[in-house]
């Protein structure tokens, strides 16, 4: 029996690669300082994974950025208005590689970025590859081949993971109509067989192909897609041993194409996707056949403890039926999704040794699939690893930590009404035209301005004692009446405070809320250099006392505009949390939206009369399967309106998304019933936009009219071009103007002069617009 991993953190324990990407885009490094902390990260990462006992240690799970960028980079599936960076390819592809993620604009090109959307139902954010009509591949990047080398001159034979060739045409995006992306397979394919009998021909013995796709909805099309495949590619290379990986879910309708795809290993998610085991196991097919089974019971994506108990009889049914020379024992998926290394957290006061001793980082993680390996080979009961584990198990599912018994009957008391606001919403926009007095096309921002080294010192400062919380709010004053100025001089309509005091829009209102704790180094990489420290809700959530409104009713009595309320929702918080897993995902969510309830109404009674509750997350939590799609949006939705319903219909409640797809979740983004939802738009040239024209959403919508996640600041012209194509499907009173999400990764010039455009197009357009009121 068998340990592997599937993938390992790449940003470092101390986010060195975070640190150093931001320094090469500044300049201040070069390509080869960047390249060198990449490759003393991989080193680690490969050494760490050895030490644990893991037999099978994956190469090129490691990215400079993302990891669906790299496949597109390695098979030339670069789009056309990047081409003009090729020009000697050797000294240009990093160059090449950050324009497709972040965009470009210096030395007189300005070429936009790619697309970004969410990984599956994960936080983390993948770039959209772009496809055409006759789409041409070639092998363009060795990014695989040189560092599987660069770990067999280490001693470390690896066993190199690719996006699938499937699933990167699944993920991708048709930039053309009149075809469909699948019907590049058999140019794409060729670019992967040539990679595969090289890394062959080095001594690879494992190739793992990720193709997560197999645990969605798939079509005809798709299912004989991956038939087709995988027969070319063990063709093509029949003494290399394919290692086919899903995970996220279970395979149900795919499962029989999955387990009779010519590979030599299979890998199954029981974590979220137990339902598989039994049925491959009941396939008599598989049982005769020689392919091994890899059961990914440590889950990826997930902070707590693995039950030992539970997974190894998991891997007992498995070796029942196959024996234990055809099991493999590894994490759910890939543990890029989990922090780094449990050790780190030092601080008792931040992380208590009790609820400490309940979790598992990635580090860890390793140890316990190696220590599962061993433990399945042996009579457990009595071994000292299983011992501790189940003490740790009992503990948690028996503290008094955890239960908050009038949390509990608080939700149970939730009746319909709770849901409702007072009146529909043509009646709300009546009384907040009326009341808030804002001109066509109100302009605003999303939330976030830029947190400069000084902002971030403050509460550095602050927390390690030497600075005073009363020296601390007098800067954080300076710098919100600061930004109320300078928005106040640029002529935007509703403003912010600019979030100054706030270290991550989960992570504030997680520190405030009780169930909640936090860690000091617990980062996960979200995009690129974008890492978040998710709080981890361990107990029953409630709002022990008021979370915003001290800087809120601060910075709106600085001004004679509106100010808006800032508040992360509760599905959003949920899911960008790591979150307890003993009770329903939904009563968690509601004892969330209750705490965002009680904050809104004491908004309200501050008088703030515009509050934005961010949603981006409601998208990203859909299930990955139609069939489960009604139960969670309906509580997802219900979870929204609940934090909403409670005030007046002059209160303007706004929400805001991003990098979602809405088509086919726009009934139940309508039936959330905020007054003003913004969502981005920018990078897709308003073509989101088409499922709320074809949908006629009754609600107002700003649709993002500049990319913040590129450095590059769009012109006048750019963003006046998007209004008009957004009023070609919304009504101009319905219209508003905003940049696509928060300020806050931004730097100030950048973020000074992308305002200034946005301000004089959406001036431009009051003067060419006119309405009849």
């Amino acid at each position: 029996m068998l340990s592997h991993n599937l993938g390992y953190p790449r940003v470092g324990s101390q986010r060195e690669l975070k640190k150093a990407s931001e320094q090469f885009w500044a300049g201040k490094i070069t390509k080869d300082e960047l390249q060198k902390v990449g490759r003393e990260i991989r080193h680690r990462n490969w050494q760490l994974q050895k030490d644990a006992g893991i037999d099978l240690i994956p190469s090129n799970d490691f990215s400079l950025y993302d990891q669906v960028l790299d496949t597109a980079l390695m098979v030339g599936a670069i789009p056309e208005r990047y081409q003009q960076l090729i020009d000697g390819k050797s000294n240009r592809e990093l160059d090449l590689y950050f324009a497709m993620a972040r965009g470009v604009q210096r030395d007189g090109l300005d070429i936009k970025a790619m697309e970004m959307t969410k990984w599956f139902d994960t936080n983390y954010h993948y770039i959209v590859p772009e496809f055409v009509k006759n789409q041409e591949f070639n092998r363009y990047s060795d990014k695989v081949i040189l560092e599987f080398e660069d770990a067999k001159q280490k001693g470390i034979f690896t066993k190199p993971v690719l996006v699938g060739p499937v699933t990167f045409l699944v993920l991708g995006k048709e930039k053309e109509e009149g075809f469909n992306r699948i019907s590049l397979l058999g140019k794409l394919l060729p670019v992967y067989i040539e990679i595969l009998q090289e890394l062959a021909s080095r001594g690879a013995e494992w190739v793992q192909l990720d193709e997560p796709c197999l645990v969605l909805d798939l079509g005809k099309e798709e299912q004989e897609a991956l038939k087709f495949a995988y027969q070319k590619i063990q063709q093509a290379v029949p003494n290399l041993k394919i290692f086919l990986a899903t995970y996220f879910g279970a395979l149900d309708a795919n499962l029989s194409l999955a387990i009779n795809l010519p590979v030599a290993a299979l890998h199954i998610d029981v974590t979220r996707g137990a339902a598989s085991l039994p049925e491959i196991l009941g396939n008599q097919e598989f049982v005769n056949a020689s392919k091994l089974l890899s059961i990914g019971v440590v889950d990826g994506r997930n902070i707590w403890k693995n039950d030992y108990q539970k997974s190894l009889d998991f891997i007992q049914q498995a070796i029942n039926v196959l024996g234990a020379d055809r099991i493999l024992v590894a994490p759910s998926s890939s543990l890029l999704h989990s922090p780094h290394d449990l050790d780190l957290e030092h601080n008792e006061a931040v992380l208590t040794p009790e609820i400490k001793n309940w979790m598992a980082f990635a580090k860890q993680k390793l140890y316990e699939v190696s220590a599962l390996a061993k433990l399945a080979r042996t009579d457990y009961k009595s071994e000292e690893d299983f011992v501790i584990n189940q003490k740790a198990i009992e503990s948690r599912r028996t503290s008094t930590l955890i239960h908050k018994q009038e949390v509990k009957e608080r939700v149970a008391a939730i009746k319909e009404i709770d849901f409702e606001r007072v009146s529909p919403f043509a009646s709300r926009q009546t009384i907040q035209l009326e009341k808030l007095k804002l001109p066509l096309f109100p302009s605003t921002t999303i939330g976030s301005f830029p947190q400069t080294d000084d902002v971030r010192q403050l509460r550095a400062r602050l927390k390690k004692g030497t600075l005073s919380l009363k020296e601390y709010e007098s800067r954080i004053e300076e710098e919100v009446i600061s930004s109320i100025r300078w928005q106040e001089e640029l002529g935007i309509d509703v403003l912010v405070h600019g979030e100054f005091e706030r270290n991550d829009m989960v992570e504030y209102f997680g520190e405030r809320l009780s169930g909640f704790v936090f860690t000091e180094n617990g980062w996960v990489q979200s995009y690129g250099s974008r890492c978040v420290k998710p709080p981890i809700i361990f107990g029953d959530v409630e709002r022990p006392a008021p979370m915003t409104i001290r800087w809120s009713a601060f910075a709106q009595a600085n001004s004679e505009k509106l100010v808006k309320g800032m508040l992360t929702g509760p599905v959003t918080i949920l899911q960008w949390s790591f979150v307890r897993d003993d009770q329903p995902r939904k009563d968690t969510t509601f004892q969330i939206g209750l705490a965002i309830r009680d904050e809104v109404i004491d908004l309200e009674k501050a008088g703030i009369k515009v509050i934005q509750i961010d949603e981006p997350a409601i998208r990203e939590g859909l299930p990955l399967r139609k069939s489960d799609w009604k139960s969670y949006l309906k509580w997802a939705v219900d979870a929204f309106r609940l934090s909403a319903a409670g005030v007046a219909d002059q209160t303007q409640i706004h929400t805001h998304m991003c990098y979602s797809e809405f088509n086919d979740i726009i009934d139940s983004i309508a039936a959330m019933d905020a007054d003003v939802i913004t969502i981005e738009t920018s990078r897709s040239q308003m073509e989101l936009l088409d499922a709320f024209a074809d949908f006629n959403y009754p609600n107002e919508i700003g649709p993002g009219v500049y990319d913040i996640h590129s450095p590059r600041v769009p012109t006048v012209e750019e963003i006046t071009s998007l209004l008009e194509k957004a009023l070609n499907v919304i009504p101009a009173r319905n219209l508003w103007v905003n940049p696509d999400c928060g300020l806050k990764t931004r730097k100030w010039p950048e973020t000074e002069a992308a305002l200034r455009n946005m301000i004089t197009a959406a001036n431009l357009l009051r003067e060419s617009v006119t309405i009849t009121k």
